[in-house]
């Protein structure tokens, strides 16, 4: 994975099941790890290697969705010729409806 996210950001990520009161929309992301057409929002995160999260797949929006995503298996993703998930170091933490590719409704 091309820039890891430290601990202490990790640390900065709400629990999992801190936000659960809070409407999928207006939960903030606080990450954002792309790779090809496919894109992870982070949530939550229970500090053991599970991200509460809005998935997308191949760019396919229409089928994009909110669950769990494995941390380990985004550090194992890799393409040939080694391309890997990446974090996007320019990300600062917004609520879910302003970000462009995640449905709220």
């Amino acid at each position: 994975m091309w820039n890891e996210p430290t601990p202490a950001q990790l640390a900065k990520i709400p629990m999992l099941y801190e936000t659960e009161n809070t409407p999928l929309k207006n939960k903030i992301i606080h990450m954002h790890f792309f790779l090809g057409g496919c894109d992870w929002y982070i949530a939550e995160y229970n500090g053991n290697g599970i991200f509460l999260g809005y998935a997308i797949l191949n760019n396919d929006l229409e089928m994009g969705e909110w669950g769990y995503i494995s941390y380990q298996e985004l550090k194992q993703l890799s393409i040939p010729p080694g391309i890997e998930v990446d974090r996007d170091i320019h990300w600062k933490p917004i609520e879910a409806w302003e970000v462009d590719k995640i449905r709220t409704n």
